[in-house]
């Protein structure tokens, strides 16, 4: 028996669908998976997870390591038969009906593994025997950057081309579904960018798109929507903006010397949910940052108060991440 989900206002095991309307091509209900047998000696890596991912949609998957991203996501490409739950994507089981769902979909693993004497376009040729109706192999390495590097040897490639190598193979079929699992860990800056670039391609031509990431600028460029997981369950979920939006703005500043914190107007009335206190030094939290600032430099007007290190900014993506799983991470603590 799986435990139940802590009781805090930002845990839930499902996330909520593409929208009234939408065509969904994945659809999960009660996903479990575990590893090792029942008991203590065994681990529940995903505990009741249920989501929907709509046609065309790029849908994100975040959390920390052991958060049950990667497990949930080979379940979807069918390498591994759930726990308990269902699956269905493109209306198969993917598992049960790999013969049905494997053509249709691409798959970018955390890993590759090529036969290293092979060069870039022998792998991309061998891939492309394998595969139904594929792009032309010059057309796929061209599309991530490698076709300069078609007669390179496997292992003479840096990391970031052999995930460069991983992303060509797993859109040289044309998928309807393209799963990226980590597509940019190890590539620099530029390599991250022009991945984003092509996700944003595939997107427009309506290809739906799961990634799973650790990069949270990535998700919130790329995602039309995500899931927060946290130990096996969805802690959060929406668009990015809608995730953001439940976590507060911060306004912080340093009063002048021979002012205190206690000679600052009421609070409340200003919108302040919370404040902190570092001698000098104020950091407030509000839900209403244009209400809020507004009245914050209205008071220092009257007074007469230049406030030092003044710095105001809505809350992003990161915050809300870290929000989240320190509230869990604190509720399991107690």
């Amino acid at each position: 028996m799986s435990p139940t989900p802590p009781a805090t206002s930002t845990a839930t095991t499902s996330a909520p669908g593409p929208g009234p309307g939408a065509d969904s091509v994945i659809d999960v209900t009660g996903l479990h998976r575990r590893y090792g047998p029942a008991g203590p000696e065994g681990f529940d890596a995903v505990r009741g997870v249920s989501f929907s991912v709509g046609r065309g949609e790029i849908f994100a998957l975040l959390g920390t390591n052991g958060a049950g991203k990667t497990s949930t996501v080979e379940l979807l490409e069918g390498l591994a038969a759930p726990t308990a739950g269902r699956i269905r994507v493109l209306g198969h089981d993917p598992h049960r009906e790999r013969a049905k769902v494997r053509p249709r979909i691409g798959v970018m693993l955390q890993a590759g593994g090529f036969p290293s004497d092979l060069t870039v376009a022998e792998t991309a040729r061998l891939w492309a025997g394998l595969t139904g109706g594929p792009r032309p192999v010059d057309e796929a390495l061209a599309l991530v950057g490698l076709l300069g590097r078609r007669t390179v040897r496997i292992k003479q490639l840096s990391g970031g081309e052999r995930r460069r190598l991983d992303l060509a193979l797993a859109v040289l079929g044309r998928p309807e579904v393209l799963f990226l699992d980590e597509p940019t860990t190890g590539l620099d800056p530029e390599g991250r960018r022009d991945t984003w670039e092509l996700v944003k391609e595939l997107h427009a031509e309506g290809t739906t798109v799961v990634l799973t990431t650790h990069y949270l600028e990535e998700a919130e460029s790329l995602a039309d929507r995500l899931a927060i997981m946290h130990r096996g369950r969805i802690a959060a979920s929406g668009t990015p903006a809608e995730v953001i939006a439940a976590h507060p703005a911060r306004i912080s500043f340093d009063l002048p010397e021979g002012w205190f914190p206690g000679d600052l107007p009421p609070l409340a009335p200003l919108g302040v949910t919370d404040h902190s206190v570092d001698g000098r030094h104020v950091l407030l939290r509000t839900h209403r940052l244009q209400e809020t600032l507004t009245g914050l430099l209205d008071w220092a007007r009257e007074e007469a108060l230049a406030l030092g290190r003044l710095d105001a900014r809505s809350a992003s993506l990161e915050e809300a991440f870290l929000s989240i799983a320190g509230e869990l991470n604190g509720h399991e603590a107690r």
